[in-house]
């Protein structure tokens, strides 16, 4: 077991026998509730990651662990003392107090539990492990000590920021009801830079955004807006980690069905996860979380996990994978409950997904397929897309017919042309002198053709410039 101390002294172990009790309401502008501490036990903490064994990580594991790749965490800051995330976070920035602080410490404890459902270490049996265990965590601090942000440019800033310093993932469990042009355009910015964004879609219950429409930036389009489900019905304890690569998990459970009760979602909304009687690692301890604050991050986890087997695949691709291995829920396709469906990791590691060159979060739009509210988007089937180069080959044969055409009428306009000219040029004895325009035969010919001078003229024969003279 990790012996690393925490500020007071005290191992991992005595942290868990003295967790306060915490019963408290995150504010609007993250989407996570604490409901306070489970019970003190060597091993609760694991035992308590029921969603592990849901979303089948041990064959995705088998794949990837998230290496070389760096998830930024735009929130509160992270704890980057905590025993699950010691060696984990990378040096960050923050917005909130400035330099020279760099996002490693987190007066709040929301960072710090998104953090660790990403990357926690999970090199033994002791607390948090995340999905994606070897990835890394670069944290962005743009909430305040309330856990808030009263002006999106803030938001804006750490995501650039993010882009700019290595993030290939980009995390966002924050958000509200106003849209924000600077935070589009920060948006905008990280997907002109292959970058994928991930947001949750919003808590309905205790927050200031109680219309079901899913939060900013999580609506952005291009984002990966990710709702909450409720927790695994099947108690923890009745199945391990593993299996067999699944569309519906054979070697864990299938995921839950229903819509976790706190969570926003709407047409905008593209992927579900667990997001209910979740445990989360903390400044000093862990606590009982839930909300989707902290789905989203299982979803950027998966992202990781694809980035860290395809380095080369960009986010467009990332993106596609995640929803064309999503366990479909509800209505078939997507629709404006569930999205694509829960993220499925290890088929989203396992599955042939074809090559595309089209963002499936970007398509056009079209009616909501039945039981759901609102427009939302159909996307074509992966299998069914053109790949680039037939593409590029449909294109280029289009302009080739195209400028075939044109020039056989320019030619043609050319030969009737040079006919009408030939015509004022060749007239009759006694007609005026040829214009300027006509032609001489050295000027008309064409590059490479054989030239014979005109016949001299004979005492029977002269230019039809001249009338004949008269005899005497």
């Amino acid at each position: 077991m990790r012996t690393t101390a925490d500020p007071g002294g005290t191992r991992r172990s005595a942290v868990r026998r003295s967790l306060p009790t915490v019963l408290a309401l995150l504010t609007a502008t993250v989407a996570g509730v604490v409901i306070g501490p489970p019970a003190a036990s060597a091993d609760w903490v694991r035992d308590e990651q029921w969603y592990l064994s849901q979303l089948d990580a041990g064959t995705a594991w088998q794949y990837a662990s998230g290496r070389g790749v760096v998830v930024a965490v735009v929130d509160s800051g992270v704890d980057a003392t905590h025993p699950d995330l010691v060696g984990q976070v990378l040096p960050g920035a923050d917005f909130v107090r400035g330099s020279p602080a760099d996002g490693r410490d987190d007066p709040v404890g929301h960072g710090t539990s998104v953090a660790a459902i990403i990357a926690g270490r999970g090199d033994d049996g002791d607390g948090v492990k995340g999905l994606a265990p070897k990835a890394k965590i670069l944290p962005v601090r743009v909430l305040d000590d309330d856990n808030k942000y009263d002006d999106a440019a803030v938001v804006a800033q750490g995501v650039r920021w993010a882009v700019d310093h290595g993030a290939s993932v980009v995390n966002l469990s924050l958000g509200g009801a106003a849209y924000s042009h600077i935070l589009a355009a920060s948006i905008a910015y990280a997907a002109t830079h292959d970058v994928v964004v991930v947001a949750c879609t919003g808590n309905r219950s205790g927050t200031s955004v109680e219309s079901g429409e899913v939060w900013y930036p999580a609506r952005e389009p291009g984002v990966i807006a990710v709702a909450g489900l409720a927790a695994d019905p099947v108690p923890p304890s009745s199945a391990g980690i593993g299996g067999s690569r699944r569309r519906i998990p054979s070697g864990g459970k299938p995921p839950s069905r229903t819509l976790w009760h706190g969570s926003v979602t709407g047409p905008a909304t593209v992927l579900t996860a667990p997001a209910a009687r979740l445990t989360g690692a903390r400044p000093g301890g862990y606590w009982r979380i839930q909300g989707t604050s902290f789905a989203a991050p299982l979803v950027a986890a998966t992202a990781a996990l694809i980035r860290s087997r395809w380095p080369e695949l960009n986010a467009t691709n990332v993106a596609n994978r995640l929803v064309q291995t999503a366990d479909d829920l509800g209505v078939p396709g997507r629709d404006s409950r569930y999205g694509f469906g829960a993220v499925s990791p290890a088929s989203a590691l396992a599955a042939p997904i074809p090559w595309t060159s089209m963002n499936p979060l970007l398509a056009s739009s079209a009616p909501v397929l039945a039981g759901g509210p609102g427009p939302t988007t159909r996307m074509v089937p992966a299998a069914r897309r053109l790949p680039a180069a037939s593409i590029s080959s449909g294109v280029n044969a289009t302009l080739t017919g195209s400028a075939a055409l044109l020039v056989a009428a320019v030619a043609i306009i050319a030969l009737i042309l040079r006919h009408r000219a030939r015509r004022r040029c060749l007239q009759p004895v006694g007609a005026v002198r040829r214009s300027a325009v006509c032609p001489s035969p050295r000027s008309s010919r064409r590059p490479g053709s054989l030239w014979l001078p005109p016949p001299q003229p004979s005492a029977r024969t002269r230019s039809v410039d001249r009338p004949l003279p008269l005899r005497r």
